[in-house]
């Protein structure tokens, strides 16, 4: 048997202005500081752009093809991580489409993966398997998605993949039996990424991306180079099938599906057909991924050092998409040696801007390799250049150090309910979303 395990990433960043756009004078409280950093028009204009194009049409199409295929002896399932980043815009904005999501769960053949709530690179941080603020934003994000869709995670994935072997026994520590990598040469030396491997010295199992396959739906698919052009479902399915590996592991960003690659590509009737292609072969299925680490056998062992840590960025899946250059460094020194001052202050905000400068995008808007004409980076780019967001973020950390040492006996009350999820919103609004069900 050979089963397909499907997982998308779902996540929108909270975007800073430009540098020369973040007006500070009148900055007074922290309330201020917030307003003035984040373009917060941007994001939702964004937001809704991409639930429009993407999120809406995608997530009614697993739900038609799920419950087309309850019946079948295979039935069709997928797994998918959304941020707590995406998970604030869409309770604070878009309700319809946060309940869309809560009835993929809801079903019971999507699984939804935890991670890091503010798509951090905050795993970099501490020794060992202590990493307090990975740890932290972790159990956020396990609480959020078990108070807005109702689902208790159980399988990990990082933030783009980022994964070495500290990363993968920090995990294993805070309860995941499992983890998703990035199936490169290095770390399989001649080894297919078709099956389950665990790491070296962990009971902590590991589940590698199919990079060709996976990059063939998401960045080849409507590109009329490719040989294989046009890609069809039927195509796609047959060579799934002639595969000799228990896990085919395709990995990708969930707005491939209308966003990078537009409706008009047939994106979404390749992804209708596909299901059905692909259990015309009866030695395929579909299953999640806990479920496939319970299904396999491990198969091998891996161990990929802190210094070599691999992620499914760019051509080199390593970490130079967000600490490649001295801005990037300099930024992500910054944010770290600001821990304790903005902790010490125990405001709220404080800690909410903090964290969402954490978020890799603000990194990853820095990056000046290939910075030209079509060059990913600058397509997901809403500045300028890679030096206004370095500006910007800059800028920003100055103020909120200033704020944060500056901060008189106005902590907010934090709203931290027993599981230690500080709430973006109210929790109670979220949890009287769903009890209609």
């Amino acid at each position: 048997m050979s089963s397909v395990v499907f997982y998308f990433e779902v996540h929108q960043p909270r975007r800073l202005y430009p540098g020369h756009n973040i007006k500070v004078h009148n900055v007074k409280t922290p309330e201020d500081l917030e307003k003035a950093l984040f373009n917060d028009k941007l994001n939702k204009e964004i937001l809704e752009r991409v639930a429009h194009k993407c999120y809406r049409p995608m997530n009614t199409l697993l739900l038609e093809k799920i419950d087309e295929l309850k019946k079948e002896r295979r039935p069709f399932k997928v797994s998918m991580s959304v941020t707590g980043t995406l998970l604030d815009q869409l309770e604070k904005y878009d309700r319809d489409t946060l309940e869309l999501f809560k009835d993929l769960a809801d079903t019971g053949k999507v699984e939804f993966l935890g991670e890091t709530y503010y798509h951090s690179l905050s795993s970099f941080w501490g020794k060992g398997t202590r990493r307090p603020e990975f740890e932290e934003q972790v159990e956020m994000h396990k609480q959020a998605v078990k108070d807005l869709l109702g689902y208790k995670v159980k399988f990990f994935r990082n933030t783009e993949l980022l994964l070495n072997t500290s990363i993968a026994k920090t995990a294993y520590k805070l309860g995941f039996k499992g983890i998703l990598g990035e199936g490169i040469d290095k770390v399989l030396q001649g080894r297919s990424p078709d099956h389950v491997y665990k790491f070296k010295g962990s009971k902590m199992k590991v589940l590698l991306r199919n990079y060709m396959l996976s990059d063939d739906m998401s960045y080849r698919f409507s590109a009329r180079w490719f040989e294989h052009w046009p890609l069809t479902a039927d195509k796609f399915s047959a060579w799934l099938g002639a595969l000799q590996g228990e896990t085919i592991n395709l990995f990708m960003d969930y707005e491939t599906f209308g966003e990078h690659q537009w409706e008009s590509t047939g994106i979404f009737w390749f992804m209708r057909a596909l299901p059905n292609e692909i259990l015309n072969h009866k030695h395929m299925d579909f299953v999640t991924p806990s479920e496939a680490i319970k299904r396999y056998p491990v198969r091998g062992e891996v161990d990929i050092g802190d210094f070599d840590t691999i992620s499914w960025a760019d051509l080199e899946r390593d970490t130079s998409a967000w600490l490649g250059n001295s801005m990037q460094m300099l930024s992500f020194e910054e944010l770290k040696r600001l821990e304790p001052v903005v902790k010490k202050t125990k405001n709220d905000t404080l800690l909410r801007v903090w964290r969402n400068l954490q978020t890799s995008d603000q990194l990853y808007y820095q990056c000046t390799k290939n910075w030209n004409d079509g060059d990913v980076h600058k397509y997901f780019s809403p500045h300028g250049t890679p030096h206004e967001s370095f500006e910007g973020m800059i800028k920003a950390l100055t103020h909120l150090e200033f704020v944060s040492r500056n901060l008189k006996g106005c902590s907010k009350r934090r709203n931290v309910n027993k599981k230690g999820r500080v709430s973006e919103n109210k929790v109670s609004k979220s949890k009287k979303l769903h009890t209609k069900k």
